[in-house]
């Protein structure tokens, strides 16, 4: 199984989560719900991104290709 299908678990949070986390009333960190809610999604695509580039064998370097 490919670490690539990581990808989609950010997507389908922003995308499908938003609608059951469109609460305004519960503030964190001094911002209504919804907002975030989107923030801590856009740092978890960017650690899921990370972890992708880590452990995918394509992006492995070959030694000599610098």
């Amino acid at each position: 199984m490919s670490i690539r299908w990581l990808a989609l678990v950010p997507v389908l949070g922003i995308l499908i989560g938003v609608s059951f986390a469109n609460h305004v009333t519960p503030y964190v960190l001094g911002m209504p719900f919804l907002f975030f809610y989107i923030v801590l999604w856009v740092i978890l695509s960017a650690l899921s991104m990370a972890v992708i580039y880590k452990w995918d064998p394509q992006n492995q370097s070959r030694g000599g290709d610098r």
